[in-house]
């Protein structure tokens, strides 16, 4: 008789959530941005360095936010225990 993996949790649930609600909102926010480039593109006017940078700057944002973040995750993490 094989024994049946454990099941999840409520509190590893609410983790999934916490972890995957900021990675959909991220995905939307990068869908929206590559749909509107074209509208952007014909008001702005930009070269292609500039519209290069227009979509990106938020990765490089994300990715600056990603590393704060951790870093005040690890602190607060290590003060608390």
């Amino acid at each position: 008789m094989q024994a049946s993996p454990p099941r999840a949790t409520k509190r590893e649930w609410i983790g999934l959530a916490v972890l995957a609600l900021p990675s959909m909102l991220v995905t939307m926010d990068l869908t929206l941005l590559y749909l509107a480039v074209p509208h952007m593109s014909a008001d702005l006017n930009p070269s292609s360095t500039e519209l290069l940078w227009i979509t990106d700057i938020y990765g490089l944002a994300i990715a600056g936010f990603l590393v704060t973040m951790g870093t005040l995750a690890t602190a607060w993490g290590a003060g608390c225990c």
